[in-house]
């Protein structure tokens, strides 16, 4: 494998399914490896295999595709070093391009077109402790930071890290319920009853599609 080259699982089109470009017609590049072990993982599939691609393979691919939203997910494509040129090329070829991240890998050298969707993971993830919170530092306004809720219990430390680290004025806050764990007329309840300013998120293609993946 090149230096150059980067290990990918599959590169697809369809809506996004999550954030606030949610329904909008996109190509997903979705990178190999993963070093997390979420226990609601949806794409644990995307963990190992996939083919070893060169950044013009694809770009080649992408520009099949008529449309200018591009998604980099994983796995954590952070893990693979390559993605960081990525990134940047897409950004030249004028892409909008997000960044589908876990935020346990630093995120300092992302370039700063990219819009950063990175997640601080709850204690029922059972991955809390990777949390790298120094990377709270490298979101701004046009950046979203995703808590996935599984329990009351997630939905109350989300709000604490909210105030702790005062995130409201910051980015853009996501809330998305833990598909069979949280009930989501539930959680969108209580962020009313809390008047919380953040967005509430279902995924849109498992209602689509029934599908894990986004296709």
């Amino acid at each position: 494998m090149k230096s150059d080259d980067l290990r990918i699982s599959e590169i697809f089109y369809s809506l996004q399914g999550e954030s606030n470009t949610v329904g909008l017609p996109t190509v997903f590049i979705r990178l190999t490896g993963c070093p997390l072990r979420c226990q609601y993982c949806d794409t644990s599939y995307a963990f190992t295999g996939g083919e070893n691609l060169s950044l013009t393979e694809i770009m080649q691919q992408v520009a099949q595709y008529k449309t200018r939203f591009i998604t980099v997910t994983g796995g954590e494509p952070l893990a693979q070093t390559a993605c960081l040129e990525l990134l940047k090329q897409l950004a030249d070829k004028g892409y909008s391009v997000s960044l589908e991240t876990s935020g346990a890998i630093d995120i300092a050298k992302v370039d700063q077109r990219i819009v950063k969707v990175m997640d601080l993971k709850t204690p029922a993830s059972k991955e809390e402790s990777r949390n790298l919170y120094n990377n709270l530092q490298y979101l701004d306004a046009k950046d979203q930071l995703k808590f996935v809720i599984c329990d009351a219990e997630d939905y109350a430390w989300s709000k604490a890290k909210i105030a702790e680290y005062q995130l409201e004025q910051q980015c853009e806050l996501l809330f998305s319920p833990a598909v069979g764990e949280q009930d989501a007329t539930e959680l969108a309840e209580w962020i009313l009853a809390d008047q919380l300013a953040v967005r509430f998120q279902v995924q849109l293609h498992k209602i689509l599609w029934d599908d894990i993946a986004g296709k």
